[in-house]
């Protein structure tokens, strides 16, 4: 398996479209928030803490499903965390087709890139991944780094 290649990015002002609010789309898109990218949610439903963003102004969220060629050439990011896989799949192969970076979270071959477990304190910014394996590992490394930098 190929390592990834660790590459911070700026999304301040990005468009990032986010597919899918359940567990692991949620957290996600509370991760995202962080750094400032203009984030559209697209779900027919979502959890509570999204819903509440929702209401902030601090994400727009689309009460709907994917549809195919909906996903515009401004966007910097995809994140197809749908229920369904297929949906997913169809979500992955329309970014390849428009060279937007997605990640897939029910299939990390469809993956161009992982999202990482974080540890942020002001500007720093620590990202864990295991290769999109091991979850528990990545989850524990992040905790430690999280431990570290709460100490600088």
């Amino acid at each position: 398996m190929s390592r990834y290649f660790p590459l911070f990015v700026n999304l301040e002002g990005k468009k990032i479209l986010v597919y899918g609010a359940g567990t692991i789309g949620s957290r996600r898109i509370l991760s995202l928030l962080e750094f400032g990218c203009q984030l559209t949610v697209t779900a027919p439903r979502v959890s509570p803490k999204v819903a509440k963003l929702a209401e902030e102004g601090r994400l727009f969220w689309k009460d709907d499903v994917y549809h195919p060629g909906e996903i515009g050439e401004d966007v910097c990011l995809v994140l197809a965390a749908a229920s369904d896989k297929e949906v997913n799949a169809q979500i992955a192969a329309e970014c390849r087709e428009k060279q937007i970076p997605v990640n897939v979270s029910s299939d990390k071959s469809l993956c161009d890139f992982y999202f990482p477990g974080l540890a942020v304190k002001d500007e720093l910014v620590a990202g864990v991944t295991a290769g999109g394996g091991d979850h528990r590992r990545a989850r524990r490394a992040s905790e430690a780094v999280r431990e570290l930098i709460e100490k600088l």
